[in-house]
């Protein structure tokens, strides 16, 4: 009895049992979808997962109202702006000088074309991708991104350490210079860079002490990142902190913050074309400023592109101005094998054009700025002024060379 009771548990099933299994086989071999429904499905996929960029990105087309930058909790009542501020008068003038023509640069005896004001394009936008109307673009994050940081807490953050290495003067030292933003031509290259390190180009807009826990920065520009993207493509970013790097603020729109206005440009998307050393020069505008009515601090991209602004309730400092502006190149040098590292910095013939912005929203060329490099055997800088080009200056290297062991 004990024997067929349990031949019977194995060859008899439960009536409904039987049939749920039924429907499972009939599903797993059944008849196939046909040509037609494969392709309502995929067009169905193709409006709820955007294509890949040639660069391997995935740009989701996000609500405005719904982005990253309201789960802060200083923003949750915050009121979206809309309308981007009055550009800084400089840049529309520069834009008119444009649309007449592109010039030529003699740059150490080699001419080059420079395309000014048009800035480099995104890599995403080349297979015709846009965000509709309402949208704003966000790259999206992988699980791969977050691997490669040291821990969920560090992953989109800057390292205080190698934050602050490079500073030699404190903004607090220097309060009297109240400023409202700064711009600066900045000419787009492709370094080499080693594993687990980084090269940027960029402007740093501060305010608060560098020796406290009370430092306010907002920072864009282009960089070379493999460990936060995962590749070695030049790509525009922004960064906020507003306590030294600690525990406030993130790349781009990895953490709550950045407020994005802009349908076209994703920031932390890659930039094409890139210079090359005996080719073409591309330079694209990077300029930050502070609107005086609302007092956001707003961010311009390419050809006077609003990008997107950081509410001013995220800063205590910045809150009010900033006291110091610095334009330049920085790279991370972990010392692999013992030696300085080869990641190199701009192309070793690298230039910018600067501007500061003041209270009237007008950007003015910075008077008593002065150059400073940590190494010049590594990387050095060229600090020129003439009428050509206004202040701007050269600055990059190789990094490891004999003179630089």
């Amino acid at each position: 009895m004990g024997a067929s009771s349990s031949s019977s548990s194995v060859l008899v099933l439960p009536l409904s049992l039987a049939f749920f299994l039924a429907i499972f086989l009939e599903r797993s071999v059944g008849v196939q979808p046909s040509g037609l429904t494969l392709e309502r499905i995929q067009k169905h996929l193709n409006k709820i997962n955007k294509p890949a960029s040639p660069d391997g990105d995935i740009i989701d087309c996000i609500d405005k109202w719904k982005q990253p930058a309201f789960d802060h909790p200083l923003l949750k009542n915050h009121k979206l702006q809309l309308v981007p501020p009055e550009l800084p008068r400089v840049r529309r003038m520069k834009e008119e000088e444009v649309k007449r023509d592109n010039h030529i640069s003699s740059r150490k005896n080699e001419e080059r074309m420079v395309i000014s004001g048009r800035g480099a394009r995104q890599v995403w936008h080349q297979n015709g991708t846009r965000c509709p109307k309402g949208t704003v673009p966000i790259r999206r994050t992988t699980v791969d991104d977050v691997l490669r940081a040291q821990s969920l807490h560090d992953f989109g953050k800057k390292q205080p350490r190698m934050a602050l290495a490079r500073h030699t003067v404190s903004p607090d030292a220097v309060r009297e210079n109240d400023h409202e933003g700064a711009s600066a031509d900045v000419s787009v290259w492709n370094p080499f860079v080693q594993d687990g390190e980084m090269s940027i180009s960029q402007i740093w807009v501060v305010a608060g002490s560098f020796s406290g826990s009370d430092l306010n920065t907002i920072e864009a520009g282009w960089q070379v990142q493999p460990l936060l993207y995962g590749d070695r493509s030049t790509r525009f970013f922004a960064y906020w902190t507003a306590d030294g790097y600690k525990s406030t603020g993130c790349y781009n729109l990895l953490c709550p913050g950045f407020v994005q206005v802009d349908k076209n440009i994703a920031v932390g998307s890659a930039i094409a074309p890139v210079s090359t050393i005996a080719g073409m020069l591309y330079e694209t505008n990077i300029f930050i400023w502070k609107d005086p009515k609302t007092e956001n601090w707003w961010l311009g991209y390419g050809n006077n592109t609003a990008v997107g602004y950081w509410p001013s309730n995220l800063f205590t400092h910045l809150a009010a101005t900033a006291t110091q502006v610095e334009w330049g190149g920085e790279v991370v040098n972990t010392k692999p094998n013992g030696a300085h590292t080869s990641t190199q910095m701009g192309s070793g013939r690298f230039a910018e054009e600067v501007g500061l912005v003041d209270i009237n929203n007008n950007i003015n060329s910075p008077q008593d700025i002065s150059a400073h490099a940590d190494d010049s055997n590594c990387y050095s800088i060229n600090l020129l002024n003439n009428n050509d080009w206004g202040t701007h200056f050269y600055y990059g290297g190789p990094g490891l060379n004999p003179k630089c062991p």
